[in-house]
């Protein structure tokens, strides 16, 4: 019996999306079906199940970011300035009208009542996001404020994400970056 032959990474691709609008619970497995274009029986056999998928997505979605991410930090004249521009990325993300937040954000928000691996998975992958913006901030600054100003990150990238352009525009969220990541080079940024 031959098996069906399909590009895993299209697969996963579609699977993103689906799930990053949907959400994991949201999304049927006959949802699945029409958005993969594969049948139940190939679904199963090349990941388990619904959730072999949503993992495979979620883990597509967090190197794509993370690549992004360096690329927009690294491609700058400095870690501060690269750290503004991410920054200024995810404004300009949320103020768009087809705008989807974050889909690990958005999975550690759903399953959080729930707990589980698939949340676990989101929290880890978010924790790495931090790790990494840590690596950056240990090139200018000492290890301890390095942590300090990558949760402060963190916190502040979360509530980019899920704040929205519904809540006040562009504007708004960039002054509420300015006023709570007063040790960026704003202005540095701004000239660029």
């Amino acid at each position: 019996m031959a098996r069906a032959q399909f590009d895993r990474n299209e697969v996963i691709d579609r699977s993103i999306k689906l799930f990053w609008e949907r959400g994991f619970s949201a999304s049927s497995m006959q949802q699945v079906v029409k958005t993969t274009g594969l049948k139940p029986g190939s679904i199963y056999l090349a990941f388990g199940n619904k959730e072999g998928l949503f993992r495979e997505a979620l883990e597509a979605y967090a190197e794509k970011s993370r690549a992004l991410m360096r690329d927009i930090i690294e491609t700058a004249p400095s870690i501060g300035e690269g750290i503004c521009a991410l920054l200024e990325r995810f404004v300009e993300d949320a103020t768009r009208s087809d705008y989807c937040s974050c889909f690990l954000v958005k999975t550690q928000l759903e399953l959080a009542a729930e707990g589980g691996e698939l949340h676990a998975l989101a929290s880890s992958k978010l924790a790495e996001v931090e790790t990494m913006l840590r690596g950056y901030l240990e090139q200018e600054y000492d290890p301890e404020l390095s942590r300090r100003r990558a949760a402060s990150l963190m916190l502040h990238i979360f509530g980019l994400r899920v704040y929205g352009y519904h809540q006040g525009g562009a504007e708004r969220m960039r002054e509420g970056l300015r006023e709570g990541l007063p040790w960026l080079p704003w202005e540095k940024s701004a000239s660029n």
